[in-house]
């Protein structure tokens, strides 16, 4: 079912298990001007998606949001084969069996570049993340930045989450998130940059996503970076 944010932006959580753990997974869903969809993370194509989303809009443009985040991607192309698919910088040597269209930057496609905004987090070259930015609803997308998980999961799934370092009941980056961190300087501008955004709302890849004063959860949540 859609989640509704804003007229033009929605939300769909699947369940999703990694290595058996349960971690839910969010596509999210922009209408573009020329009223084609602008999709962020892909999930499993099942029927449903294809009614849901048909009913949205005709799917133009998918991203590839980090290089960790590329498990749907060959179903979803063979499901949309018209869409232009856009990789992080990097993905397309380690994806070839995708075929890519644009590869990400700093700087938004034409396509969006009216409806979004976005960011390259720096310091990270192994993950790559590209943040972006719905400022009509003022709202901020991550995908695996950071996570929010540990409210709806069975104990043993939150036990597995700890000794993996994934905070419980805690928005913020995970131990594996946190590895990627290789130039933290470089890292620390980039959440400069992000807390420079107008937003209020953060919607994650995994987890609940934060509903209001995001800004202060994100400044929380790297707070570490400080130290």
């Amino acid at each position: 079912m859609w989640q509704q944010v804003q007229d033009g932006l929605w939300v769909r959580h699947v369940p999703y298990r990694i290595a058996g753990l349960r971690i839910g997974r969010q596509l999210i869903a922009v209408r573009l001007p020329g009223g084609g969809l602008w999709i962020n993370s892909p999930i499993p194509v099942t029927d449903d998606l294809r009614t849901a989303l048909s009913a949205l809009g005709p799917v133009s443009h998918v991203m590839a949001p980090n290089r960790w985040h590329d498990e749907c991607l060959e179903e979803f192309q063979r499901a949309y084969p018209d869409a232009a698919f856009h990789a992080s910088p990097g993905l397309a040597a380690d994806k070839p069996s995708v075929r890519f269209t644009h590869e990400l930057s700093a700087t938004p496609h034409p396509a969006w570049a009216n409806v979004l905004r976005q960011h390259l987090v720096g310091g990270m070259p192994r993950m790559n993340e590209i943040v972006f930015l719905h400022p009509a609803s003022r709202t901020l997308i991550l995908t695996d930045l950071a996570f929010h998980l540990g409210y709806d999961e069975p104990w043993w799934n939150r036990a597995v989450f700890t000794l993996a370092g994934i905070p419980l009941r805690r928005f913020a980056p995970s131990r594996f998130s946190r590895s990627m961190m290789q130039d933290r300087a470089a890292v620390r501008a980039s959440l400069e940059h992000l807390l420079a955004w107008d937003f209020d709302r953060i919607l994650v890849g995994h987890g609940r996503n934060i509903d209001t004063d995001g800004k202060a959860a994100l400044r929380r949540a790297f707070a570490f970076l400080y130290l």
